[in-house]
């Protein structure tokens, strides 16, 4: 561990001392496209936005797009991280806009999902001393299963599937909880629904995920909010700007407020 590292640790406010990993939240999803990175912004935004201190990590180490999705062009990320040619800390940007740090991947380049097992552990070990400093790390994980998807899942203490009412992302999403089940079977796992017709309807859809679960797994991870669709979720992509930034009223913006302070809770 490096002693730059360490000393950046030693000179953050120290929030309650916890287990290592504890309070780093991992958010995974069987599949692309459910809204998972949109998810982890909004959700770093949500507890900046209750005076906690946030790090927002981006861990889609074959297609990073946090740095994108927030319209910056950031001089140091990830990549430069597994070179060697920065520590952790020293990657780190402010986000005023969102009041939470962050930790830019490497846009557009899949080499990083290559990276060696032995490199990779390395890499937690670093975030979970790096956590100490924060309140609360988001974890955005690449979509699947892949081995250095689930590799990242080792340090954390919380892992937020992200599903929808699409039959692939159930079946994506079971996969996703099996597999991190067989390898950490004391891992508290949740699940949110995402753009989800209704409330209720998103309830259906999580019993759906669970009656699986339960059935084969003999485990039932429990809901940890159900996300409305809302079209000011696309507006606010598209415009490269938070959504509790720009429409922090929306149906959305609300029930993800609401799973922020589950997480405090």
């Amino acid at each position: 561990m490096s002693n730059t590292l360490e000393n950046a640790v030693n000179m953050a406010p120290s929030p309650a001392k916890r287990g290592k990993g504890q309070n780093i939240l991992a958010v995974a999803s069987g599949k692309g496209g459910v809204g998972k990175t949109f998810m982890a912004i909004t959700l770093a935004n949500a507890l900046a936005n209750k005076e906690r201190k946030v790090l927002l990590f981006d861990g889609d180490l074959g297609l990073a797009n946090l740095d994108i999705q927030l319209g910056l062009m950031p001089k140091q990320d990830l990549g430069s991280v597994i070179a060697g040619r920065l520590t952790l800390n020293q990657a780190v940007l402010p986000f005023p806009l969102g009041g939470f740090d962050i930790i830019a991947g490497r846009s557009g380049s899949g080499g990083l999902a290559n990276i060696p097992t032995s490199r990779l552990r390395m890499l937690n070990e670093d975030l979970a001393l790096l956590a100490q400093a924060y309140d609360h790390v988001i974890l955005d994980l690449g979509a699947g299963v892949e081995r250095t998807v689930r590799q990242l899942t080792h340090n954390v203490g919380t892992c937020m599937v992200v599903a929808t009412d699409e039959p692939t992302s159930l079946t994506d999403a079971y996969a996703f909880i099996k597999l991190t089940h067989m390898e950490r079977p004391k891992l508290d796992i949740r699940i949110v629904i995402n753009a989800a017709n209704s409330t209720r309807e998103g309830e259906r859809t999580y019993n759906t995920l669970l009656k699986a679960c339960e059935g084969f797994l003999k485990i039932s991870p429990p809901l940890l909010g159900v996300v409305r669709r809302d079209p000011k979720v696309r507006e606010t992509i598209k415009a490269q700007v938070p959504l509790l930034t720009r429409y922090p009223n929306s149906e959305a913006a609300h029930d993800i407020t609401m799973i922020a302070r589950k997480l405090i809770q």
